[in-house]
């Protein structure tokens, strides 16, 4: 038997389907309870002291934790099927979404890879002397406190926290490790009468601290400073913004775990060659400032990085991957889903995916005090809905599901979900993705509610392998008789066009791609190219001294796009004393054109056929030529003991017929 399932119907209020729960999952579920948390909490007591169990409601969580605590079981897993499924209009039909939301709460998952961070409670605040010496009278004895004042007004005696005035050139960092650089520093002394002085002022000085706490309402020092762990700002205009941002600040010292969002492969980096710019969607996007260029690849700093998720979905080569927790599990879920609903008697489901805060809490006032979520829409947490890429539509579309529906965030970033809705839209070949941008419980229950129908793909596919690999797999299960998609502009997927009339097969473009799409044959002078593996970086075009390419981005559903084909070829040029092939011919007749008889170095004729031998050749008619630039000259004569005698004795009779 699977692992024990505690069905509750919450006093009535909504329907379970034990049996199809029971024959579409790997659980085994319990007769259905009414009211598990009051009256017959005993009998959850009996089930949970037996072994591990799943408890369907997620509402009172606390109280069976605290249940499983006192009869010293081990902590049930609890699952929201109520607020998700089972208060909703077709609650009767939702049997089979009950069944694919509990297969899927119970999959194991990678947890997400963490780093120790450090604050030992150095705090600096800045703003006026009025804000910032009232915050740092509340937390001086909490925190090790300095006040940046920003204005000229007098200093208090209170000697439990330091002063300085300054201006502030950068902020770096973020909790545990800020840097900042300060211009026209000065320091408060403390000794004298009277006011207290400050030092002279002095630039270039560099600090650093746990925590900021900004109370200038002025301009944030950092790019997206709602993202940034350990920098505080509110407006002082507001003194229940700072209150809070003091409270906040006093708890911010001790270690504390954060998570390393993203995974980075430099080699598969296609952000430039060659000093020549390629790929900065990551450098574009990132509303943090995490990345950074770092020679031919990007680098990021994982304390900056907040998991928007927004790199990995745009990064074409992946290089950057969403990790915490990783691509593969979020495709085993979808999977999960999808199948388990068609397992359980479902039909056509489609994908509401959301987030923790803002989408979860829309859900549950929608299912308590309206119409709930339509019985086939499935609702899916994510921790990202900027990184649930173009891929990972797909991947729900290719799975099964007829329609992918993305509830936004206020605070989500609206520029990449955008752009990925409308690549995954033509790479599906319909309108079966949109971008839910509401904040009104009711009105989320209505667009589900309406919508149109959608048919899902005839035959579901796994989504196996990389992101690349995923999303181009379903665009053909999902087209099944397409050849060629077109797509959007800076789309990850295309191909490269190339002018012959202006290609001289110099190949500097070969020598750049950093996918290996490009290549060339060793034996023959071709330019030889597979779709597939081409980025649409740029590269190639940036590069190639004749602007004889163009990138064109377009989804090759063909075999063709797997192997290599040939964009431009010429005929070699045979050496003139060997006959061996090498170079292009073209290009040999048009350099001989240009220079036999005409540069210094190639004046007579014999010098000018050297641009038409091969290496081996050229050697060797440099070697044998007159003007050889290899001749060493006649051999010197080697110095023998009568030489060194004849030499001493021709040296003595001088000195006697001088004498």
């Amino acid at each position: 038997m699977g692992t024990r399932l505690l069905l509750c119907d919450c006093l009535g209020s909504q329907s379970v389907d034990a049996d199809k729960i029971g024959a579409a999952t790997a659980l085994d579920p319990t007769r259905v309870f009414t009211n598990l948390c009051g009256t017959e909490a005993d009998a959850a007591a009996d089930l949970m002291a037996d072994g591990d169990v799943v408890i369907a409601c997620a509402q009172e969580r606390a109280f069976f934790e605290m249940l499983a605590e006192e009869i010293g079981a081990h902590t049930p897993s609890c699952v929201d099927i109520r607020d998700r499924a089972g208060w909703s209009d077709e609650a009767s039909q939702a049997g089979a979404k009950q069944a694919a939301l509990l297969a899927e709460a119970v999959l194991p998952l990678p947890t997400a890879k963490v780093v120790d961070v450090v604050s030992e409670g150095t705090c600096l605040i800045v703003g006026d002397g009025y804000t910032a010496f009232a915050a740092a009278a509340q937390l001086c004895d909490a925190l090790a406190v300095t006040v940046l004042q920003t204005d000229q007004s007098d200093v208090p005696t209170d000697r439990r926290f330091d002063v300085i005035r300054a201006e502030v050139r950068s902020l770096t960092g973020a909790l545990g490790g800020f840097s900042v650089k300060l211009n026209r520093f000065s320091d408060l002394q403390p000794g004298g009468r009277g006011v207290f002085s400050f030092s002279p002022p002095q630039d270039g000085v560099v600090s650093e601290c746990d925590i900021v706490l900004d109370l200038t309402g002025g301009t944030p020092m950092v790019p997206a400073p709602h993202k940034r762990e350990g920098y505080l700002r509110a407006d002082p205009r507001r003194p229940g913004a700072v209150e809070l941002a003091v409270s906040e600040a006093v708890q911010m010292v001790g270690v504390f775990e954060k998570p390393l969002y993203i995974a980075l492969e430099p080699a598969l980096c296609a952000h430039s060659r060659a000093n020549q710019t390629g790929c900065s969607k990551c450098l574009d996007v990132c509303p943090t400032g995490a990345f950074r260029a770092d020679g031919d690849h990007v680098a990021i700093d994982p304390m900056i990085c907040a998991g928007c998720g927004a790199c990995a979905a745009l990064c074409p080569s992946g290089a950057i991957a969403y990790d915490a927790p990783p691509v593969s599990a979020l495709f085993r879920r979808l999977e999960t889903l999808a199948s388990t609903y068609r397992k359980a008697g479902g039909t056509a489901p489609r994908l509401l995916v959301h987030d923790a805060d803002h989408g979860l809490e829309m859900i549950q006032l929608a299912a308590r005090f309206g119409q709930g979520l339509p019985a086939d829409v499935l609702p899916l947490q994510t921790e990202t809905l900027a990184g649930f890429g173009h891929a990972e539509m797909l991947a729900a579309l290719g799975c099964g599901f007829a329609a992918v529906d993305v509830l936004m965030a206020p605070r989500t970033e609206r520029e990449t979900p955008e752009f990925e809705t409308a690549l995954a839209n033509a790479l599906a070949g319909k309108l079966a993705v949109t971008l839910l941008d509401l904040d009104d419980p009711d009105a989320l229950s209505a667009t589900l509610f309406g919508a149109d129908a959608h048919r899902p793909v005839a035959t579901p596919n796994l989504p196996i392998g990389q992101r690349r690999q995923v999303a181009r797999g379903a665009a053909k299960a999902l087209n099944p008789d397409a050849e060629i998609l077109p797509l959007p502009g800076h789309a990850p997927y295309g191909a490269v066009l190339v002018d012959r009339d202006a290609c001289t097969l110099c190949l500097s473009c070969v020598s750049l791609c950093p996918s290996g799409a490009l290549g060339d044959n060793p034996d023959l002078p071709q330019l030889l190219f597979q779709e597939d593996a081409c980025l649409q970086c740029g590269l190639c075009a940036n590069i190639c001294p004749e602007d004889a390419i163009m990138l064109e981005p377009r989804m090759n559903l063909t075999d063709t796009a797997l192997s290599q084909v040939v964009l431009n070829e010429e005929e070699p040029f045979a050496c003139i004393e060997c006959g061996a092939l090498f170079g292009v011919k073209s290009t040999i007749e048009k350099i001989t054109e240009k220079l036999a008889g005409k540069h210094a170095m190639l004046a007579t004729g014999d010098a000018a056929k050297m641009i038409q031998m091969c290496d081996n050749c050229r050697i060797q008619a440099q070697y044998h030529a007159k003007d050889n630039p290899f001749a060493l000259g006649a051999p010197r004569k080697p110095r023998t003991t009568d030489d060194y005698l004849a030499e001493r004795e021709t040296s003595a009779g001088s000195k006697r017929r001088d004498h």
